[in-house]
C-alpha cells in the first residue's frame, strides 16, 4: 500500500463530524471577522464574474470585456471576495479530507435512482443549474452568503424575504425532481 493510500486511511479512520451548530457559529464569526476586516458582508458571486472577466479577457480580448458594463464596473482583482472564493473551495477540500468523506462522485445515488447513471445528462443539469443561480444571484445583487447569511445576520428585510424565498422553493424544487413515482 502507498504511503498516500495509507495516510488516505489514516484519515478515514480520525473522521471528524461537522454539526450544523458548528458551521452556524463559525459563519456568524467569520461574518463579525469580515465585518470588522474588510467592512464588506460575506459574499462570492462578484468574485466568481470578477474572475470570469478574468477567464474571458485571453480568450474575447480585454476589448470586449471592458466593453461589457458588468466586468466594466466589476474588472478581475485580487481582493477579499477573490480570497473568499479560494477560500471557501480550499477549506471545503480540506474539511471533506479531514472528515474522511472525501470521494469523487460523477453522478450522486439519489440522480441515478431518479434520472439514471448519465453522466452528461448529470453534467447538462448541474451546469443548467448553476447558471440559474448565478443569474439569479446577480438578479437579486446578492448570492445566498450575501443576501441571506449576511442580510439575515443585519436583520435586513430583504435577507430574511430571501431565505424564506429559497427555502421554499428548494423545497418545491426537490418536491417535483426527486417525488415518488406511482406504479
Amino acid at each position: 500500500m502507498s504511503s498516500m493510500a495509507t495516510g488516505f486511511s489514516r484519515a478515514r479512520e480520525r473522521s471528524i463530524d461537522w454539526t450544523p451548530y458548528i458551521i452556524g457559529i463559525g459563519l456568524g464569526v467569520l461574518s463579525w471577522i469580515v465585518f470588522v476586516v474588510v467592512n464588506n458582508p460575506l459574499g462570492i458571486t462578484t468574485a466568481i464574474g470578477q474572475l470570469s472577466g478574468g477567464v474571458a479577457t485571453p480568450i474575447l480580448g480585454a476589448e470586449a470585456v471592458t466593453s461589457n458594463s458588468y466586468w466594466a464596473k466589476n474588472a478581475m482583482k485580487l481582493d477579499y471576495g477573490t480570497l473568499f472564493l479560494a477560500g471557501t473551495l480550499i477549506g471545503g477540500a480540506l474539511s471533506a479530507f479531514a472528515t474522511g468523506r472525501w470521494h469523487v462522485e460523477t453522478v450522486p445515488t439519489v440522480w441515478a435512482e431518479r434520472f439514471g447513471s448519465s453522466q452528461v445528462k448529470r453534467y447538462i443539469a448541474a451546469f443548467a443549474g448553476g447558471v440559474i443561480a448565478m443569474y439569479g444571484a446577480r438578479l437579486a445583487n446578492g448570492c445566498t452568503s450575501g443576501n441571506g447569511i449576511s442580510g439575515g445576520l443585519q436583520l435586513a428585510l430583504s435577507g430574511w424575504v430571501f431565505l424564506a424565498a429559497m427555502f421554499a422553493t428548494g423545497a418545491l424544487t426537490a418536491f417535483i425532481l426527486f417525488r415518488a413515482t406511482r406504479t
